[in-house]
């Protein structure tokens, strides 16, 4: 045989076998993500997940329900709140008004808004795109409530700064609901029109927007969180429930609750790594690192990204969000050409936010498989509540050990619940029982022991009492010895 044709045979056996081996390892690491997934949905978890790897889609696939009461699971085709995953696109609008030459990152906010005021006028949209305009994150009001445009300027223009602009890197959400209203001041059209028509519409984004909605709304999916007074999951609603259907969202635009789906995601993705909607250069503006996020420098800002690098020393360009239900993250592994966009409508606890960069350890390591996401601890503590008496409040720890696979160092939850049940009890119950169980736990919280001497108060055990209120003074609880000096006072 011709020497020319065995070399053609070898390398087209060589193709074939490395695409063969490429699949096989594909399917062995889709497999072990839905085995990880499928095994949380019994403690409650519900969300969408799509993982791609050098260019192909491995796993796109929904899990738990979208909508409880009506059984309408999630898929991939689902549409959530992504949260502030929303600053990217409300950055690459701002960045494709800079390519259309109508604006620059170093403009002043001061050449748009004549009434800024002195301590505010040098902010640049730049600051505002890395969060280093010195603005306070608590500068605006709640996301849902209404306030107009009018209203939000007011409240940022005389809040105080927190440092100099350009000195310190503060996330705060009132840098991109400003860039929002730069936005809509030089483009003349609405936040949501001005995105549908540069972005999501080039992107092929159909399912994706602010407050618009073209599909059918069973495809939204509900928020969910578990109510410590009820005992219960509760059922939120959409944020389309929520936000007000006229101009006065100026709390939540800009910076989040924009609605999409982990397969809307995907295509936002393969839109800028192919130029669709911002050149190459624009792009790699937005992936650069400008301004460290913390002081041990391993993480940094770009324009809606955060920046890092990952144990192998490659790029990690990525952005998470949530409105306190509903939880997204967006990770691509820029050299390693990976994807990862996980979102939920069911905050479990701190697991749920971890979901994607447990993914992410198991495609580069294929001998990692991550335990199940556990129950919300709330729920957990309340199905030991309703199984024991509350004389078996000490076994409670261990239990949690077990269910949660580590130890119970939350000085706050036993807190929590203790007062709640506290409105509910007539007689020394639960709520006592879980004040004594948090200081022994934690004997060095001075406001647990406040807690506890609040709780034996209602039950008119004294002498208990003034025991308790004293630890907590001891400890330099604040509030605690005005609640002694009461008690010995009327003894």
């Amino acid at each position: 045989m011709n020497l020319s044709i065995k070399a053609l045979i070898f390398a087209f056996l060589t193709i074939l076998t490395l695409n063969s081996f490429s699949q096989n390892t594909n399917k062995d690491l889709s497999n072990r993500i839905n085995s990880y997934l499928e095994l949380s949905v019994p403690n409650g978890f519900s969300g969408a997940v799509l993982v791609s790897k050098k260019g192909e889609i491995i796993l796109s696939k929904g899990y738990g329900w979208a909508d409880r009461e009506n059984k309408i699971p999630n898929t991939s085709s689902t549409v959530f709140n992504i949260g502030s995953v929303t600053k990217q696109f409300t950055a690459s609008a701002i960045l494709k008004l800079v390519e259309q030459g109508k604006i620059k990152t170093s403009d002043k906010i001061s050449s748009y808004f004549i009434q800024t005021p002195t301590d505010k006028r040098d902010i640049t949209i730049h600051q505002l795109l890395t969060h280093t305009s010195g603005i306070s994150n608590r500068t605006g009001g709640f996301r849902y409530d209404e306030a107009s445009k009018k209203l939000f300027l007011k409240d940022f223009f005389e809040s105080e700064l927190q440092s100099k602009p350009g000195t310190k890197h503060q996330y705060a959400n009132a840098n991109y609901i400003m860039l929002t209203a730069i936005l809509e001041s030089v483009s003349g059209q609405t936040y949501g029109s001005f995105l549908n028509d540069y972005l999501f519409e080039p992107s092929q984004m159909k399912s994706t927007g602010y407050k618009s909605i073209n599909f059918n709304t069973e495809r939204l999916a509900h928020g969910y969180y578990y109510s410590r007074t009820d005992e219960k999951w509760e059922d939120w609603g959409t944020t389309q429930q929520h936000l007000p259907y006229n101009d006065k969202h100026w709390y939540s635009i800009g910076k989040g609750d924009i609605h999409s789906t982990v397969e809307d995601l995907y295509k936002w993705h393969i839109a800028l790594k192919n130029n669709v909607v911002l050149t190459s250069n624009t792009r790699a503006s937005q992936e650069t690192s400008h301004v460290a996020e913390n002081d041990k420098m391993t993480s940094y800002y770009g324009y809606g990204w955060a920046i890092s690098k990952s144990n192998r020393d490659t790029k990690i360009v990525a952005h998470n969000g949530s409105n306190g239900l509903y939880f997204a993250d967006f990770v691509r592994y820029i050299d390693d050409d990976v994807v990862v966009i996980y979102i939920t409508n069911a905050f479990l606890g701190i697991e749920s936010e971890y979901v994607a960069r447990e993914i992410s350890k198991m495609i580069f390591d294929k001998n990692y498989n991550p335990l199940p996401i556990s129950k919300n601890i709330y729920e957990l503590i309340h199905e030991f509540m309703k199984a024991n008496p509350s004389i078996n409040a000490e076994k409670l720890p261990d239990f949690l050990k077990k269910e949660l696979k580590s130890e119970f160092n939350d000085h706050t939850i036993l807190n929590q619940l203790g007062y709640s049940r506290l409105k509910k009890e007539d007689k020394p119950d639960w709520a006592l029982e879980l004040f004594k169980l948090n200081v022994k736990l934690f004997p060095e919280d001075g406001n647990l022991w406040d807690s506890l001497g609040e709780a034996y108060l209602k039950y008119n055990q004294k002498e208990k009492a003034i025991k308790s209120y004293t630890k907590a003074v001891e400890l330099g609880s604040e509030g605690s010895k005005k609640a002694l000096d009461e008690l010995l006072e009327n003894d």
